[in-house]
């Protein structure tokens, strides 16, 4: 089996990191059983582009064992955790194609590892497997029936490629699922976030000025969990609805060019680029600590910082200190990418329990159905949807109310009234 990670011997390790995961995934784990029963996967080439952690290795587990050949790289250069892959190649016999810490180049040679499987099926996390495939790959295209998306960045490249005319099979959104944005994007980004910048700068935010640039679902969830750790949160944002929204939930709403001067930490969630310039660097307190929570490291300008930066150094492990011209310093958490991934372990098992049972049903329904679809982005199913949030209520011992036929006749008519 052809696979490239970094060591084979933390296979131990990451299996019994797996195994907790795991515990935290009923979703996914209900899934899997009966995917064990149907094997509806059988045969299908599936290649992955996902942060290589211990709750991708579930979802990894759970095709394979619906019948699926799963090929697997990361997604970001900083996401992978070694051990996870390593368990992956020695006890899934998964091929795994990630290193943290992987530079440019061996990144997109591990794209292309993956897609040397042949695939039937993609499922990406910011569409760089997608884009390689249409561009570099293009040969490839014949095979490929259809895939899956689990993130907003993603996504809108893909339906631009869409309306462009350019996307050459249909994908299903993933991320546009309300059992996905609403947990994972608020709280899986909230609470990961925080954590991987204490666990990178190990600095109190409680009395500290926080600044969070966007106002999506996961600047929503960022900015509570900070307040919650009792920052004051000031919100950065270029929609007026957005911003009103974060007007009204409490939080401070300036320009980016006003917090810059007031901020002790950073953290942009808005899926653009250069969200922060050379001009907000330039204005920063001395020591402000800058971090970045969207997909791409683009939303930083580290290529502006650079330009007025004298000396730079690694002051801790994935904390590099800039010192400017004007002579203030200011840290850039690491290397600009993913915070929750490259210094924590990403978002906590439970929650995205809901993210790759979206994934697994997802892929499922596309090879059942997906002949019939155009070349364009899908919803996830609502009645997939709701079963998803149905069964996590499930599995936390909780019940609803079901409507009654009275209660059922009422809402279809349009005669009743007072």
């Amino acid at each position: 089996m052809n696979y490239d990670i970094k060591d084979i011997n933390l296979a131990e390790e990451g299996a019994l990191r797996i195994e907790w995961a795991n515990q935290s995934m009923p979703v996914l784990n209900r899934i899997r059983g009966r995917f064990a029963k149907e094997r509806p996967l059988n045969g299908v080439a599936i290649a992955a582009c996902l942060h290589v952690t211990t709750e991708t290795a579930s979802l990894m587990q759970t095709l394979k064992i619906g019948g699926a050949n799963t090929f697997l790289c990361a997604s970001n250069p900083l996401s992978t955790q070694d051990d996870v892959a390593a368990s992956l190649v020695k006890h899934d016999e998964i091929p795994v194609f990630a290193i943290k810490g992987e530079d440019n180049e061996t990144y997109y040679k591990h794209i292309n590892s993956v897609l040397d499987s042949k695939p039937q099926y993609t499922m990406d996390d910011g569409a760089d497997l997608v884009s390689t495939l249409h561009s570099d790959r293009s040969e490839l295209l014949e095979w490929v029936k259809g895939g899956t998306e689990e993130t907003t960045t993603g996504i809108i490249r893909l339906r631009s490629m869409a309306t462009d005319g350019v996307l050459k099979y249909p994908i299903i959104a993933v991320n546009d699922a309300k059992t996905k944005h609403f947990f994972d994007n608020r709280y899986g980004t909230g609470q990961s976030t925080i954590d991987g910048i204490i666990r990178a700068t190990n600095r109190l935010l409680a009395g500290s000025c926080f600044v969070v640039c966007g106002y999506g679902w996961c600047g929503r969830g960022l900015a509570m969990r900070a307040r919650g750790m009792g920052a004051n949160v000031i919100v950065t944002e270029v929609d007026p609805v957005a911003a009103l929204e974060a007007v009204m939930d409490g939080f401070t709403l300036m320009p980016i060019a006003d917090a810059a001067k007031v901020g002790d930490f950073f953290c942009t969630v808005t899926g653009n680029i250069s969200v922060v310039r050379k001009e907000h660097f330039t204005t920063m307190k001395d020591g402000a600590i800058v971090a970045n929570s969207g997909h791409f490291n683009v939303e930083l300008d580290l290529e502006g910082l650079d330009t007025i930066t004298k000396t730079k150094r690694t002051v801790r492990p994935f904390v590099e200190e800039h010192v400017l011209e004007n002579g203030r310093r200011v840290n850039v958490l690491g290397e600009g990418r993913l915070i929750n991934l490259a210094a924590a372990e990403g978002h906590p098992s439970s929650v995205m329990d809901m993210s790759f049972a979206n994934q697994a049903l997802s892929i499922e329904y596309m090879v059942k159905k997906g002949a019939s679809f155009e070349n364009r982005v899908y919803p996830v199913p609502e009645e997939m949807d709701r079963d998803i949030a149905k069964e996590k209520l499930a599995a936390m011992g909780t019940a609803i109310d079901t409507l009654t036929p009275e209660q059922e006749e009422y809402l279809a008519s349009w005669t009743m009234g007072t």
